[in-house]
């Protein structure tokens, strides 16, 4: 079986192409650990996984099996980007979110798995199995939207965001999902809350950008340099985004209706207050993440004006 060699940056020359998944597994470790990846290996079998959209050991439990010459070059591709110094899931052009596998480049945040949880505790609550309608707020690669609309019980999702780019992404995932969703998915561009005009929900989440400006060059380098700072960063010390929508909430959520937004564990309990201080919401629960970290801010609208 003939291929072609494996050029990627940084390498003297082209390493010649291996046939069989366990040697090009070996070739991409090689690649990695030239540019000092900590783990080549295991990445390189992760790479190869990912770009086949199989599960992560299948290179290995399959080493012998031959590699076509479409697998070789979607594999050089992401190792030239991996190697560049591309975060891995912008690298493989994917990643999963709960059941989910979405397509993320650039465009958009890499899903995290704090933002799972966001999505456990909404789907925890009785607003999430009510046949309503949830708004997901600056959605980017629709992670949230898609995830509340495969797995509740809901009418509608309508799901926003200011940037076209982030809702072509979203489209794609969308497509990509169809067969699994439940719910009819919306996108609609535009800043905050406004797409919501003439609406109201059961349900707004929102994972809205909470760094301060000035926090930025404390993000590790795989996030600074290469994902959108639109979606990362925000003016009045990361505030900005999430006192718009605290401000707004109660004026698109229906009575008994369920905020909850994902925040910077550092100012949690500066947002809870903020959700109080407005009068149309009951107690205002901080909740922490699977690490411990005060991450989220839930509350529900009082059932009555």
């Amino acid at each position: 079986m003939t291929m072609e060699p494996l050029a990627v940056p940084g390498l003297s020359s082209p390493v010649a192409a291996p046939a069989t998944l366990g040697a090009l597994v070996r070739e991409v470790a090689q690649a990695l650990a030239m540019v000092g990846i900590v783990t080549p290996g295991t990445e390189a079998r992760d790479l190869v996984a990912a770009v086949m959209d199989r599960p992560r050991f299948w290179p290995t439990l399959h080493a012998t099996a031959l590699v076509d010459a479409q697998t070789l070059r979607q594999v050089q591709v992401a190792t030239r980007r991996r190697v560049a110094g591309a975060p891995f899931a912008y690298a493989v052009g994917q990643a999963s979110f709960r059941f989910l596998n979405l397509l993320v480049d650039e465009r958009v945040l890499i899903p995290r798995p704090e933002t799972e949880r966001l999505v456990e505790l909404v789907l925890s609550k009785p607003q999430a199995h009510s046949g309503g309608v949830a708004a997901d707020i600056g959605t980017g690669s629709g992670a949230i939207a898609l995830a509340l609309a495969a797995e509740g019980h809901f009418q509608r999702v309508i799901a926003t965001d200011v940037s076209l780019d982030a809702l072509t992404v979203a489209e794609l995932n969308r497509q990509g999902a169809a067969a699994s969703l439940r719910a009819r998915v919306e996108f609609r561009v535009g800043s905050v809350l406004a797409p919501l005009a003439g609406e109201m929900v059961d349900v707004l989440v929102a994972n809205p950008p909470y760094i301060a400006y000035e926090e930025m060059a404390s993000l590790p380098p795989l996030v600074r340099y290469w994902e959108p700072a639109q979606a990362l960063c925000c003016a009045h010390h990361g505030l900005e985004v999430t006192e718009s929508i605290v401000a707004g909430a109660s004026q698109a959520l229906r009575p008994g209706g369920l905020l909850a937004l994902e925040v910077d564990s550092r100012r949690a309990g500066v947002v809870a207050r903020m959700v109080t201080s407005t009068g149309a919401f009951g107690e205002a629960h901080v909740i922490a993440d699977y690490s411990g970290r005060e991450r989220f801010v839930m509350a529900t609208r009082h059932a009555t004006d």
